[in-house]
């Protein structure tokens, strides 16, 4: 794995223990680990949009 980077994010409390709950159950086994996961979901989504947005579709093919 990469060198791991530290970065500060300000978070609503609701955030945080929903989290916690996560980690507490032993889906993840850190915070961290939580928001690289919501992060690396997010980031797959949002390119693979730009990626089919960027694409032509056919004329035959109704939006």
């Amino acid at each position: 794995m990469s060198r791991m980077r530290i970065i500060s994010v300000q978070l609503p409390q609701g955030l945080i223990n929903a989290m916690d709950q996560l980690v507490k159950k032993g889906v993840y086994p850190n915070r961290s680990e939580v928001i690289r996961e919501a992060i690396r979901e997010l980031l797959k989504k949002e390119l693979y949009h730009l990626d089919t947005e960027n694409r032509s579709t056919p004329d035959y093919i109704i939006k």
